[in-house]
C-alpha cells in the first residue's frame, strides 16, 4: 500500500536521510524507533508528504505522490491521510466535534455527514458525552483522542502518528495504544507509529529502527 524507495532529505549541509526505503502492507501497524536526531520524525513527514524528499519516491496506492503539484498533495493529504501528533494541536475556541469535524470541512465534504461521521468516531473513541467540550474542559488523554478521531474524519487509507503518547502519563499513554488496535481491527486503518515508548513499538506488527540516515529492521 505504501512503497517508499530511495528516500534522501538534506538540511543544508546535514544529511538526515540517506536513501530509506519501506514497503507497507494495508492494515499493518509498523512502528519507527531511534535515537533523537536519527531521522524518524523527517521520515514521517516525507511519508505523510508534509516535507517534500531531496530524490526518491513515495507511492500510496501505486500513485507516486510527489508528482503532484502542491495543491494536488494537499488534496491527498487531506483526503487519503492521517495524522497525529504528540501534542494535540487542537483549536481552543472549537468544541471537540468541531474539531473533529475540521478536516472534513475543508475538504468540502457535506456537512451533515461529516458531522454525523464525527460523531460515530467519537463514539468509537467513548467521548460521546464530551463532544461538547472545548479542549480546556477535557483531560489530556481525551484530548489526544479527539485528535485521532480528527486524523480519521475523511477515512483515510494511512495514519501518521508522530510520539503519540509522548505527552500523556503513563495510563493514558496505555490506554492510546491500546486504542490503535481497536481502530485497526474495527475501521482497518493502516498506522505508522514513530516512538520513543518501547511498550508501544513492541506491540506493532513490525518494529523498524533508523539508525545513520537508513532504516534497518
Amino acid at each position: 500500500m505504501l512503497k517508499v524507495t530511495g528516500i534522501h532529505k538534506s538540511f543544508g549541509s546535514l544529511k538526515v536521510l540517506k536513501g530509506v526505503d519501506l514497503q507497507i502492507a494495508k492494515g499493518e501497524i509498523v512502528s519507527i524507533v531511534g535515537a533523537s536526531g536519527s531521522g524518524k520524525s523527517t521520515l514521517l513527514h516525507v511519508l505523510g508528504t508534509l516535507d517534500r524528499p531531496d530524490r526518491g519516491v513515495v507511492e500510496l496506492d501505486k500513485k507516486s505522490l510527489f508528482e503532484y503539484s502542491d495543491q494536488e498533495l494537499a488534496k491527498v493529504r487531506n483526503g487519503s491521510i492521517g495524522f497525529v501528533f504528540q501534542f494535540h494541536n487542537l483549536l481552543p475556541e472549537f468544541t471537540a466535534v468541531e474539531n473533529v469535524c475540521m478536516p472534513g470541512f475543508i475538504g468540502q465534504r457535506n456537512e451533515k455527514d461529516v458531522r454525523a461521521r464525527a460523531g460515530e468516531l467519537l463514539k468509537v473513541l467513548g467521548l460521546s458525552e464530551r463532544a461538547d467540550h472545548k479542549p480546556s474542559e477535557l483531560s489530556g488523554g481525551e484530548q489526544q483522542r479527539v485528535s485521532v478521531a480528527r486524523a480519521l474524519i475523511n477515512d483515510p487509507a494511512i495514519v501518521f502518528a508522530d510520539e503519540p503518547s509522548g505527552n500523556l502519563d503513563s495510563a493514558n499513554a496505555k490506554e492510546l495504544h491500546k486504542l490503535f488496535f481497536e481502530l485497526r481491527k474495527e475501521l482497518n486503518v493502516t498506522f505508522v507509529l514513530v516512538t520513543h515508548n518501547e511498550e508501544l513499538a513492541d506491540m506493532a506488527d513490525r518494529k523498524l529502527e533508523i539508525t545513520d540516515g537508513k532504516i534497518v529492521v
